[in-house]
């Protein structure tokens, strides 16, 4: 029915709208997926959720065991819409337990941190497998926690007296480069048909306005003619 309802829904939304959907569904990926711990400044999770989109990162995790997730909308600028937003309190998920999800479903599980033995960003292999990202504080950085399960460390090479980018500045290039590399690669990194369809009809229902009484006259008609 799924397939029937996607093409009712899009008679209500513009025809630029749609090819704009068709456009960017073929550049959505969940090869790497972005998990954010307890980032405090709203104006950064925007920011990094803005980046994700820009580059076609549609899973983000955020990891709020100290500080509530807040969406600033002036930097985000609808970004959040697009994204499947996957949120995390200590009292329903330990840490433990999301990196052991993410494991099941065939994710490295690589830290980010700007100093110490880690894997420069040029010198990262994507070919051997999909990437959970983990973004720690500007100050504190990842928790001892996800250091000790992370896989592998991944670091920006810098070349100035700062140690450190902004952690939205960080995503952006992480993001930016590890796309451009999958697009070049024999890397199988887009959606499956089926994933292309559910995340079409969630933008759909975010796109028109009184989408659910739509949905339910489509439904009720359809049982109707049966």
């Amino acid at each position: 029915m799924q397939k029937e309802l996607i093409p009712y829904l899009e008679s209500f939304i513009t025809h630029r709208r749609k090819s704009l959907f068709d456009k960017i569904i073929n550049y959505r990926t969940r090869y790497i997926t972005v998990v954010l711990e307890d980032l405090y400044q709203s104006h950064n999770v925007s920011a990094v959720l803005r980046s994700c989109d820009c580059f076609g990162i549609q899973d983000i995790h955020i990891i709020e065991n100290r500080n509530n997730y807040e969406v600033n909308p002036d930097i985000a600028l609808g970004a959040d819409k697009w994204l499947n937003l996957m949120s995390y309190k200590s009292h329903e998920n330990s840490i433990r337990s999301i990196i052991h999800n993410l494991r099941l479903r065939g994710y490295r599980i690589v830290g980010t941190k700007p100093q110490g033995p880690n894997t420069k960003l040029q010198n990262f292999d994507l070919e051997k497998g999909p990437v959970a990202l983990m973004f720690g504080t500007e100050l504190e950085g990842l928790s001892e926690e996800i250091m000790n399960e992370a896989e592998e460390f991944l670091q920006i090479p810098m070349y100035g007296f700062t140690e450190s980018l902004n952690i939205s500045v960080s995503v952006a290039i992480i993001l930016q480069f590890m796309t451009y590399r999958l697009h070049n690669s024999n890397i199988k990194w887009q959606l499956s048909e089926e994933e292309k369809n559910e995340i079409e009809l969630t933008w759909l229902r975010r796109s028109i306005r009184n989408s659910s009484t739509i949905e339910k006259e489509f439904f009720t008609r359809n049982k109707a003619n049966q």
